[in-house]
Parts: C-alpha cells; sequence; structure tokens
C-alpha cells in the first residue's frame, strides 16, 4: 500500500482531503495555494478522487506551498500480461515548471507504486515535449502506441 504522504528532499505529496477537493471543485481557495493552483488539469482530478484512497489524487507541496497535483487514475488493475499496472497524472503551476519538481515528484511516485507491486504507465500529449521529458527522465522507456484521445502511452518497465 502506498504511504498517505510521499516525500523527497523538496516536495511533499500528501494524499487530497475532503476540504481539498471540496474547494477544488467549488472554485475556492485554501490556505498555502499557490496562486496559480488549481488549475484545469487539478479540477479533472478532483473528479476522480476517492477519500482515502492512497492511490488517489495528491498535492505537490514545495517549501508548504500547493504547486501542483499527482496521482493515480485509480488502484492497480491487470494489464493484458496479468502485471498490476497503474495510470498516473501530474502537473505543476507555471511558476513551479522547470525545476526539476515533475521529475522529483514522479520519481518518488513510482517508486512507492513499484514498491507495492503495481508497474506505471502514463499517457501524454504527443505535442506535450516537456512531460515526454519527464516521462523519459523517470524511465518511462516502453511506447504502446495510442489511446483512444491520440495520446501516447509509455510505460516504466518493471525492474
Amino acid at each position: 500500500m502506498l504511504p498517505d504522504v510521499v516525500e523527497t528532499e523538496r516536495l511533499r505529496m500528501p494524499i487530497w482531503t475532503d476540504a481539498d477537493v471540496g474547494a477544488i471543485r467549488g472554485g475556492g481557495r485554501r490556505p498555502g495555494w499557490h496562486p496559480q493552483f488549481p488549475r484545469e488539469d487539478d479540477v479533472d482530478a478532483a473528479s476522480m478522487w476517492r477519500e482515502g484512497d492512497p492511490w488517489s489524487s495528491r498535492s505537490i507541496t514545495r517549501a508548504d506551498v500547493v504547486v501542483g497535483s499527482i496521482g493515480f487514475f485509480g488502484p492497480p488493475q491487470p494489464a493484458d500480461d496479468d502485471v498490476p499496472e497503474v495510470e498516473v497524472g501530474y502537473g505543476l503551476v507555471a511558476d513551479a515548471r522547470g525545476a526539476g519538481y515533475a521529475t522529483e515528484a514522479l520519481t518518488a511516485m513510482v517508486a512507492a507504486a513499484e514498491a507495492a507491486g503495481a508497474r506505471v504507465r502514463a499517457s501524454v500529449e504527443p505535442t506535450n515535449d516537456a512531460s515526454i521529458r519527464v516521462l523519459a527522465k523517470c524511465g518511462f522507456t516502453q511506447l504502446r502506441g495510442s489511446n483512444e484521445d491520440g495520446e501516447l502511452v509509455m510505460v516504466r518497465p518493471r525492474k
């Protein structure tokens, strides 16, 4: 199982609370949120949130300021080869991009998922060069083609 809070040297990634999701869905603000948070993708992530589920959405927090979100689109499910697999999504406010936070957050979440026995995949717009670079830095080397939305589906092979 995943911990309630995943931490790195610079970041904390706690599971969203009911209050967080209520504010995101309702267009409200919470203390400690960056002025650019939540983004549209964070609002989408709130629609998939499941209370108390460690595989659900989390904040990416730097120096006690929420600068983005990361999470899985549900608990692991068997893939075609029967390996438990999860899909990850992540994003940062514009002010936090380019400092390695996405790579750091994704590396930590992938490590937590792999420790729980899951392989991780991600879907990314083919024009999103920055996200493709992040995925490559984090070991997502297998390309499975594209999904129904035209996004590339990339997988981090199990070690």
